[in-house]
């Protein structure tokens, strides 16, 4: 346990940032899940509209700092390939 009375508050905001990011990773992992199920049933309009919901999410993610920018584009662009199987 710590002594400082500063560093006793930066670990509950340590804790408190870990589990809003855990959350927000764990939604982000569904919404995708839940993309790649309207892929594989091959309706496009429903999975166009998955795909919109998750770019927002990721790109929320990474404005928070959750995850990476650079893995916030490389995720859409694979999940935007995958869209144009669809369609085609």
């Amino acid at each position: 346990m710590p002594n400082i009375k500063q560093q006793a508050k930066r670990m509950r905001k340590s804790e408190d940032q870990r589990m809003r990011n855990k959350d927000i990773k764990s939604a982000l992992k569904t919404q995708i899940k839940k993309y790649e199920t309207a892929v594989a049933s091959g309706d496009l309009e429903s999975a166009q509209k998955e795909y919109n919901e998750v770019s927002r999410a990721l790109d929320k993610a990474a404005s928070k700092g959750v995850i990476h920018k650079n893995k916030a584009a490389n995720k859409k662009s694979r999940l935007y390939r995958s869209l144009k199987t669809v369609s085609s």
